[in-house]
């Protein structure tokens, strides 16, 4: 009786999956609903073949029906046409603010943290006064003051994540320093600024992306906030926020006009948080 040569392997792979996914039941199921997320992000005619921006006053606050399965608001619309299609705009500038402020604050952090002194007295008190501020309250006196944007929304979230990767980044950058191998780098000669770019900066790059993970909610949260204040993207662009904002006053005659975009962030939020918080105890073990 013979075995096929990859059946054992592919055994011991399957089961060891398992084993994983068992010992971390909240990451597995924050990736779930991440790549659920994820699929209706990238592939939004999967789930509806309405237009989002498609007005028929005729419908208007139909209740969710087989023609429309999350129903119409005010003015027609089909509400999960626009909720999928929101998706993308929402999440999209969530990330990009994310990936801005992860940039600009892991870079000062690491030049704060390495060099030290006075560049990280001065760094060190900016990022003290942007932090005084609450999130909200900052990112709608920015938006206020610059006006209702996608663009500023995007760089009214970066402002206000830019000191907690500042930080993350410090104190990462500020670990390293004191190991023995940038110190031996030190006594070869190497210039600061290839010891911070080549070493320093790859050991603390985990700790950032861990922390974009673990932000992410959070930043979905004020944004959506944003949107709700009519401080985000502007209709008839569909976003979450907006979207809740539209449906308020309605909440009684149409209440799925509000129910279901909130539950669309509720539900990115947290698949976000369980992949944000299994990663992070990930890195801690390790």
């Amino acid at each position: 009786m013979s075995i096929a040569p990859n059946t054992l392997p592919a055994e011991s792979r399957s089961a060891r999956f398992i084993r994983r996914a068992r010992s971390t039941p909240d990451l597995s199921l924050g990736l779930i609903l991440l790549g659920f997320v994820l699929l209706v992000v990238l592939f939004p005619g999967l789930f509806t073949s309405h237009s989002p921006l498609a007005v028929n006053v005729d419908r208007a606050m139909e209740a969710p029906s087989a023609a429309h399965l999350f129903g119409t608001d005010d003015v027609g619309r089909d509400v999960l046409a626009r909720v999928v299609h929101g998706a993308r705009i929402t999440l999209s500038i969530c990330a990009s603010a994310l990936l801005l402020a992860a940039l600009i604050g892991g870079a000062l952090g690491l030049v704060s943290g390495f060099i030290g002194g006075h560049v990280d007295m001065v760094l060190g008190r900016l990022v003290d006064v942007i932090l005084s501020f609450p999130p909200i309250i900052f990112g709608v006196m920015v938006t206020g003051i610059l006006g209702p944007k996608t663009g500023n929304l995007v760089f009214a979230l970066t402002v206000v994540y830019v000191p907690l990767f500042f930080r993350i980044a410090r104190s990462g950058a500020m670990a390293e320093a004191g190991m023995t191998y940038v110190e031996a780098a030190r006594s070869l000669g190497l210039p600061q600024r290839i010891i911070l770019v080549r070493h320093v900066a790859r050991n603390v790059l985990p700790l950032i992306l861990v922390q974009c993970m673990v932000l992410f909610p959070l930043v979905l949260q004020i944004q959506s906030a944003l949107g709700f204040l009519g401080l985000g993207v502007q209709p008839p662009t569909p976003d979450w926020g907006a979207i809740l904002q539209q449906g308020k006053d309605y909440i009684l005659l149409a209440p799925w006009m509000s129910a279901f975009p909130g539950l669309a962030i509720l539900i990115t939020a947290l698949a976000l948080m369980l992949v944000g918080r299994g990663l992070q105890r990930r890195m801690d073990r390790r």
